[in-house]
C-alpha cells in the first residue's frame, strides 16, 4: 500500500513540477510542432485535406481530448480487471 501511494505521489509531482518550473510557458501539442517543422522544411506545402469540424475554442478541444483519453483509460482498466477476474476464477 505504501509503495502505491509513493508511486502515485511521484506521478503527481511529475505532472505538477513543470507548471512551476516553466512559468508562462506554452504547453502545445505535437500537431502544432509538426506543422511548424513542415513549414520550415517546405514553405510551399499544402495539406491534403481540411478538418471536417474545428472546435470553437481551445478549451472545448482540450475537453474532447480529455474525454477521449478517459474513455480509452476506462476501457483498458475494465478489460484488465475483467481478465484478472476471469483468471482468478479459473
Amino acid at each position: 500500500m505504501k509503495k502505491n501511494l509513493l508511486l502515485l505521489g511521484i506521478v503527481v509531482l511529475l505532472a505538477i513540477i513543470p507548471l512551476f518550473v516553466q512559468k508562462g510557458a506554452e504547453f502545445g501539442g505535437a500537431d502544432g510542432e509538426a506543422e511548424e517543422a513542415i513549414g520550415e522544411i517546405n514553405a510551399e506545402y499544402e495539406p491534403w485535406f481540411e478538418s471536417i469540424w474545428e472546435p470553437p475554442s481551445g478549451e472545448i478541444e482540450s475537453l474532447l481530448f480529455v474525454l477521449q483519453a478517459a474513455i480509452g483509460a476506462g476501457f483498458i482498466g475494465y478489460f484488465i480487471g475483467f481478465m484478472r477476474g476471469k483468471h482468478k476464477e479459473g
